[in-house]
């Protein structure tokens, strides 16, 4: 079980297993509402891993910056309060543009 729960109206858009640079491994969730990274922890025995705790929770009001960079190993770069985050997501263009439109539908909701 997730331990960050939903707010009301809040809608899931994309969600990946994958890991930030200084983060580490965990699941980056993309809502109608905010980005979330949740770190976890895996157990090569079983080949299972548990979410541990919310390592982000960024509104997407306070994403100033969204772009991709790398050829072979791509990263989703985040912005947020003067702070970069990398992500290694598989298609860093398609996590890019679903922000974009996320972003851009929120404010537009305001």
């Amino acid at each position: 079980m997730s331990p960050v729960e939903p707010r009301p109206g809040e809608k899931r858009i994309l969600d990946e297993d994958c890991a930030e640079d200084n983060l580490k491994n965990g699941i980056l969730m993309l809502t109608n509402q905010r980005i979330i990274f949740e770190t976890t922890k895996g157990t090569l025995l079983t080949l299972s891993k548990k979410t541990e705790e919310a390592a982000l929770d960024i509104p997407l009001d306070n994403i100033t910056s969204v772009k991709t960079e790398g050829f072979i190993a791509t990263k989703l770069v985040l912005v947020t309060n003067g702070v970069v985050y990398k992500f290694g997501v598989y298609s860093n263009r398609k996590w890019a543009k679903a922000i974009e439109e996320q972003i851009k539908d929120h404010k537009s909701s305001i």
